[in-house]
């Protein structure tokens, strides 16, 4: 059982049903803000406090992974928690376990679950059946974590995001319709340049519509770039995508370059959550040139994450 079940079975009553963070709609403005501050906050070394103390979670990884796996558990142990690593296929996940199996034995050993795993079901499945929180650490469909590093990375760098015009270049995969929903709940314009063919989900444009977000779609990355505070792209081919499809003849002309970064505000900032294949969603001289602040964006992670955990666990 785990140290908040137990607490609760000590005191006589029911453990409260968890947080969760799955998505970045599933979340008031407020809240998502509360965290990016308690994050910068916690950065610049201003709170010190450890909120995981005693807590233990465990990292499910079905995908593989460098910024995610490194991020969560560095930052777990900085807010004094301990961690449990799991590959997908270590576990009996890969054997035919259900999920929700999985989910009420590991609610029984730890404290949260971070799940990565192409197919968003699943997590949906694993935050159903588990009493403990669960989190979000990618899926197919979306990648809130990354996100909350992106707002944290463009107010470090440029002030406050709403107002600002964020242009997105590419395909309309995960991190995009994070940054669709991130737009309805930080206030800023979305501008997505994508083929006709890789475009955004409608039903997310519809949603963060429905809110008031300003999302503006075509087809000509110029359009998109024109005067924006930002460019974003990503890999051409995702983990959750066919590596045989070829889609480099429609995401050429997507590709970000000097070029198109020169039409966007002239104090502009070019970021991708990487990792990155210079030549294809971008040119070397962007990635590794002044206006990049991508390893800023993936150090942010790390500090993002933990305003995540600290959110989830702190009164656990």
């Amino acid at each position: 059982m785990s140290h908040a079940a137990l607490r609760a079975v000590e005191e006589g009553g029911a453990a409260r049903a968890p947080r969760h963070f799955l998505d970045i709609r599933d979340h008031d403005s407020a809240t998502l803000r509360a965290m990016i501050d308690h994050a910068a906050r916690m950065k610049r070394g201003a709170d010190t406090a450890k909120p995981l103390a005693g807590k233990t979670v465990a990292l499910i990884f079905e995908k593989p992974s460098t910024r995610t796996r490194v991020s969560f558990e560095v930052g777990i142990r900085q807010l004094g928690g301990d961690v449990v690593m799991l590959a997908g296929s270590a576990t009996q996940l890969d054997r035919g376990e259900t999920v929700a199996d999985t989910a009420r034995v590991l609610s029984r050993y730890v404290d949260a679950v971070m799940y990565r795993t192409d197919n968003p079901a699943k997590l949906h499945e694993m935050a159903a059946n588990a009493t403990i929180p669960v989190i979000n650490g990618l899926t197919a469909e979306s990648h809130p974590c990354q996100l909350m590093a992106d707002v944290m990375t463009f107010e470090e760098h440029k002030g406050p995001i709403a107002g600002q015009v964020i242009a997105w270049v590419g395909d309309g995969n995960n991190v995009a319709r994070s940054w669709i929903e991130s737009a309805a709940r930080f206030g800023f314009t979305l501008r997505l340049a994508t083929p006709p063919e890789l475009g955004p989900p409608a039903e997310t444009v519809a949603w963060a519509r429905a809110l008031g977000a300003k999302i503006e779609l075509t087809a000509d990355p110029e359009v998109a770039v024109a005067g924006a505070a930002c460019v974003v792209t990503d890999t051409w081919v995702s983990m959750s995508d066919d590596p045989h499809a070829n889609r480099h003849n429609l995401l050429m002309p997507y590709q970000v370059t000097e070029q198109l970064m020169g039409l966007a505000a002239p104090d502009a900032i070019f970021m991708h959550c990487l990792p990155a294949h210079r030549g294809e969603e971008m040119t070397a001289a962007v990635i590794d040139g002044p206006q990049s602040v991508v390893f800023d964006e993936a150090e942010n992670r790390l500090h993002a994450q933990k305003g995540v955990l600290a959110w989830l666990l702190a009164d656990q």
